[in-house]
């Protein structure tokens, strides 16, 4: 009865035929979490934050047609098309959705004694949807082919799941502590594994802690002749030559960054304790640092920033979030707090408090200096960064570092967004993009916890609902 009703609905409308089509290849797994699926939507007396770094407007209605924004103003001048679905959404916020760019699709596998990391097909698309993010990259594989599959997937309308920019397999040098990591073997396998993903669907690559200069110079070379960028989570190589070498982006902010090490060997990777140890002594505010900065800048080199992967690490920090346990298999839980329990023992001699500063003082540094920041979760650690949620505390986590609530909230969205070169269609809400957006319950400008209050997420102008995602898979992260 359904598909014939919405079947003569599209013969009436039929300037929506594009909407009829976009809900017509929705399966029934993933129109069970849709609830609400106008062709023809108002969100009235909704507050605004349009993800350009503006103050947030009241009292504002937002049209949507056919998955795309059609109208945005106040709304006692907004005309509301006769026949359209009209939602109040008083005491309301409307975010664009967040465009998460360290968001792996896998998870650590707790016990075992192998560093095995599984992939979470079946709870992260769903989590990463329901908290609020509409666009992914995947920022480093382990299962590439299963990447490519899941996106093929969720664009055909079977799986709920945000928008997968999915990066190649990590490359990586010889040294790999994962068993699912291949390991170069010189400049020339860099170049045919970046030519061999390139044709099978990657749209970005990741250069990891043991990559040589050279292996990384060929994979940027060989990227960049197809318009394609390189990331990197380095050690090997510093944040400077890595700049000079071509990357497009760097992972983590200075935490990673090996360079201040008075010692440190080129192309080999020191003891990244070591390396995060020597950071205490060198000062945001001084010349070393500075130039650095200066030099991704001129070399327009973005910055990922992380931070809540790295919360975990410090003592007491990360909150103990209801919604993340409940997310866990009962193993994954166990193996979390053992080790955060573990964490906590060493809070005496631990330098990681400082090192947190640090790296929330860099990343307003650079962002105040006209770099481009972005912000991902990285759902990896030793457990407790989990899709979704994870990307809601990088926001938090960005205001503490020092941005306005607004700033946070642009560097989460917008920023992304032009980064992947998809800020005509995504990253802000403005007429003509997608209708890509999140309503959340208060007000994120005036307390950004209001963030996890997520009540919908529209993607392509579907409005899936939050808290049935979740709730339809507790207790599957760690496993699947």
């Amino acid at each position: 009865m359904r598909k014939m009703i919405l079947s003569g609905l599209c013969f009436l409308l039929l300037p929506s035929l594009s909407w009829c089509q976009a809900k017509a290849k929705l399966s029934p797994a993933v129109s069970a979490f849709v609830k609400e699926d106008a062709s023809v939507l108002a969100l009235a007396h909704v507050r605004v934050v349009d993800g350009t770094g503006a103050a947030s407007r009241a009292d504002q209605t937002l049209v949507i047609t056919d998955g795309k924004i059609v109208a945005l103003g106040d709304f006692a001048t907004t005309k509301i098309p006769g026949g359209a679905r009209v939602l109040d959404l008083t005491g309301r916020t409307v975010i664009p959705g967040l465009v998460g760019m360290h968001d792996h699709m896998f998870y650590p596998s707790p016990g075992g004694g192998l560093p095995l990391y599984p992939e979470h097909a079946s709870s992260f698309p769903r989590l990463y949807l329901a908290g609020g993010v509409t666009s992914i990259r995947t920022t480093g594989s382990l299962e590439p082919y299963a990447d490519l599959e899941l996106k093929e997937a969720i664009d055909a309308g079977k799986l709920a799941g945000p928008k997968i920019h999915v990066t190649g397999p990590y490359l990586e040098g010889q040294g790999a502590f994962a068993l699912q990591m291949h390991q170069l073997e010189d400049a020339e396998d860099a170049r045919q594994m970046v030519e061999f993903w390139i044709a099978r669907g990657a749209t970005s690559f990741k250069a990891y802690m043991n990559i040589t200069p050279d292996e990384l110079a060929a994979a940027v070379k060989a990227a960049h002749a197809h318009g394609i960028k390189v990331t990197g989570h380095l050690c090997s190589i510093g944040f400077r030559e890595a700049a000079a070498l071509g990357i497009d982006d760097l992972e983590h902010g200075i935490e990673v960054d090996t360079e201040f090490l008075a010692d440190k060997k080129p192309g080999i990777c020191p003891n990244p304790q070591a390396a995060a140890k020597a950071l205490l002594s060198v000062d945001i505010a001084g010349k070393p640092m500075q130039d650095m900065i200066h030099d991704l800048i001129a070399h327009h080199v973005a910055v990922t920033s992380t931070l809540p992967v790295f919360e975990t690490s410090v003592p007491g920090r990360a909150p103990l979030d209801p919604r993340v346990l409940d997310a866990m298999t009962p193993e994954a839980r166990i193996a979390y707090l053992s080790r955060r329990a573990r964490v906590s023992d060493n809070a005496a001699t631990s330098d990681a408090p400082a090192i947190f500063r640090k790296e929330l003082e860099f990343e307003h540094e650079f962002s105040k200096q006209g770099g481009l920041l972005l912000a991902g979760l990285d759902p990896t650690g030793y457990g407790g960064v989990i899709a979704g949620f994870g990307d809601q505390r990088e926001v938090e986590l960005l205001v503490e570092a020092g941005f306005t609530p607004v700033e946070a909230l642009h560097v989460a969205t917008s920023n992304g967004a032009e980064f992947l070169g998809e800020l005509d269609k995504i990253g802000t809400l403005a007429v003509g993009k997608a209708a890509d957006l999140v309503v959340l319950e208060g007000d994120p400008s005036a307390n950004i916890k209001d963030i996890e209050r997520v009540e919908l997420v529209f993607k392509d102008g579907a409005g899936y609902d939050s808290a049935k995602l979740i709730e339809s898979v507790k207790g599957l992260v760690g496993l699947r």
